[in-house]
Protein backbone atom coordinates (compact mmCIF):
# COMPACT_ATOMS: atom_id res chain seq x y z
CA UNK A 1 0.00 0.00 0.00
CA UNK A 2 1.25 3.62 -0.86
CA UNK A 3 1.38 6.63 1.09
CA UNK A 4 0.85 10.31 0.07
CA UNK A 5 2.18 13.15 2.09
CA UNK A 6 1.50 16.49 -0.02
CA UNK A 7 3.33 19.73 0.72
CA UNK A 8 1.81 22.79 -0.26
CA UNK A 9 3.75 26.24 -0.52
CA UNK A 10 3.85 29.13 -2.84
CA UNK A 11 5.47 28.44 -6.36
CA UNK A 12 8.20 31.01 -5.72
CA UNK A 13 8.98 29.45 -2.30
CA UNK A 14 9.90 26.44 -4.21
CA UNK A 15 13.33 25.35 -3.15
CA UNK A 16 16.45 24.36 -5.29
CA UNK A 17 18.07 21.13 -4.08
CA UNK A 18 20.27 23.21 -2.21
CA UNK A 19 18.23 25.22 -0.47
CA UNK A 20 16.46 22.27 0.44
CA UNK A 21 19.40 20.19 1.96
CA UNK A 22 20.64 23.67 3.81
CA UNK A 23 17.14 23.59 5.16
CA UNK A 24 17.65 20.15 6.41
CA UNK A 25 20.84 20.53 8.00
CA UNK A 26 19.72 23.67 10.05
CA UNK A 27 17.54 21.42 11.50
CA UNK A 28 20.05 19.44 12.49
CA UNK A 29 18.98 16.13 10.86
CA UNK A 30 21.83 13.76 9.86
CA UNK A 31 20.27 13.57 6.59
CA UNK A 32 20.98 14.03 2.74
CA UNK A 33 18.37 14.62 -0.17
CA UNK A 34 20.13 13.44 -3.20
CA UNK A 35 17.88 14.97 -5.60
CA UNK A 36 19.87 15.85 -8.92
CA UNK A 37 21.32 19.23 -8.35
CA UNK A 38 20.53 19.74 -11.92
CA UNK A 39 16.31 19.73 -10.73
CA UNK A 40 13.96 21.14 -12.46
CA UNK A 41 11.26 21.41 -9.50
CA UNK A 42 8.10 22.11 -12.12
CA UNK A 43 9.49 19.41 -14.26
CA UNK A 44 11.00 16.44 -13.01
CA UNK A 45 9.23 13.45 -11.13
CA UNK A 46 10.46 10.19 -10.08
CA UNK A 47 12.39 7.98 -7.10
CA UNK A 48 14.65 10.35 -5.03
CA UNK A 49 16.75 8.73 -3.17
CA UNK A 50 17.91 10.05 0.03
CA UNK A 51 20.83 8.66 3.13
CA UNK A 52 21.00 8.71 6.34
CA UNK A 53 24.54 9.62 8.15
CA UNK A 54 26.48 7.40 5.84
CA UNK A 55 24.53 4.04 6.29
CA UNK A 56 21.58 4.08 3.71
CA UNK A 57 21.72 4.06 -0.24
CA UNK A 58 18.47 2.43 -0.54
CA UNK A 59 16.16 4.81 1.33
CA UNK A 60 14.00 7.66 -0.89
CA UNK A 61 10.35 8.65 -1.65
CA UNK A 62 8.65 9.39 -4.91
CA UNK A 63 8.62 12.85 -5.64
CA UNK A 64 5.96 14.83 -8.03
CA UNK A 65 5.51 18.67 -8.45
CA UNK A 66 2.12 20.27 -9.47
CA UNK A 67 0.10 22.97 -9.39
CA UNK A 68 -2.18 22.79 -6.27
CA UNK A 69 -5.37 22.66 -8.21
CA UNK A 70 -4.26 19.58 -9.73
CA UNK A 71 -4.49 17.93 -6.01
CA UNK A 72 -7.16 19.37 -4.44
CA UNK A 73 -9.62 20.05 -7.39
CA UNK A 74 -11.78 22.30 -6.09
CA UNK A 75 -12.04 20.81 -2.40
CA UNK A 76 -13.43 23.71 -0.06
CA UNK A 77 -11.84 21.70 3.13
CA UNK A 78 -7.85 21.45 1.18
CA UNK A 79 -8.73 25.11 -0.44
CA UNK A 80 -9.52 26.34 3.87
CA UNK A 81 -6.14 24.79 4.77
CA UNK A 82 -3.77 25.89 2.16
CA UNK A 83 -4.50 29.14 1.42
CA UNK A 84 -2.68 30.97 -0.80
CA UNK A 85 -0.59 28.05 -1.37
CA UNK A 86 -0.62 27.32 -5.18
CA UNK A 87 1.90 24.93 -5.69
CA UNK A 88 2.21 21.12 -4.26
CA UNK A 89 5.55 18.46 -3.87
CA UNK A 90 3.93 15.20 -3.23
CA UNK A 91 5.70 12.52 -1.84
CA UNK A 92 4.56 9.12 -1.72
CA UNK A 93 6.40 5.84 -0.56
CA UNK A 94 5.23 2.39 0.46
CA UNK A 95 6.11 0.31 3.78
CA UNK A 96 9.36 1.42 4.93
CA UNK A 97 9.84 3.51 8.25
CA UNK A 98 13.34 4.64 6.44
CA UNK A 99 11.27 5.90 3.54
CA UNK A 100 8.71 7.35 6.05
CA UNK A 101 11.51 9.11 8.05
CA UNK A 102 12.68 10.54 4.33
CA UNK A 103 9.90 12.20 3.63
CA UNK A 104 9.25 13.56 7.06
CA UNK A 105 12.47 15.34 7.27
CA UNK A 106 11.58 16.97 3.71
CA UNK A 107 8.30 18.31 5.12
CA UNK A 108 9.90 19.47 8.36
CA UNK A 109 12.05 21.78 6.43
CA UNK A 110 9.73 22.70 3.57
CA UNK A 111 7.35 23.42 6.42
CA UNK A 112 9.70 25.57 8.51
CA UNK A 113 11.79 27.65 5.92
CA UNK A 114 9.22 27.55 3.08
CA UNK A 115 6.26 28.12 4.69
CA UNK A 116 4.29 24.59 3.16
CA UNK A 117 1.01 23.35 5.27
CA UNK A 118 2.09 19.85 5.21
CA UNK A 119 -0.85 17.18 4.66
CA UNK A 120 -0.97 13.53 5.31
CA UNK A 121 -3.22 12.20 2.56
CA UNK A 122 -5.68 15.27 2.86
CA UNK A 123 -6.07 15.08 6.80
CA UNK A 124 -5.23 18.86 8.37
CA UNK A 125 -1.73 19.16 9.11
CA UNK A 126 -0.18 19.20 12.49
CA UNK A 127 1.33 22.45 13.90
CA UNK A 128 5.20 22.53 13.30
CA UNK A 129 6.69 21.57 16.73
CA UNK A 130 4.38 18.32 16.40
CA UNK A 131 5.53 17.32 12.96
CA UNK A 132 9.30 18.50 13.76
CA UNK A 133 8.10 15.88 16.86
CA UNK A 134 6.47 13.02 15.15
CA UNK A 135 9.21 13.18 12.87
CA UNK A 136 12.28 12.66 15.74
CA UNK A 137 10.00 9.02 16.82
CA UNK A 138 9.95 7.95 13.20
CA UNK A 139 13.65 8.34 12.83
CA UNK A 140 14.06 6.32 15.96
CA UNK A 141 11.98 3.73 14.90
CA UNK A 142 13.34 3.76 11.67
CA UNK A 143 16.92 3.28 12.41
CA UNK A 144 16.28 1.01 14.86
Amino acid sequence: MSNTQYAFLEKGKVPTQQQWQQAIDDLGFDFKIQIDPELAPFEDEGFSPCIWGETDDDVGFEIFYEPAEDVHEGDEDVLAMIGARDYCISFCWYGSMKDCAAVMVASCALAKFFDAVISYEGEDPEPLEKLISDTQCIIKEALQ
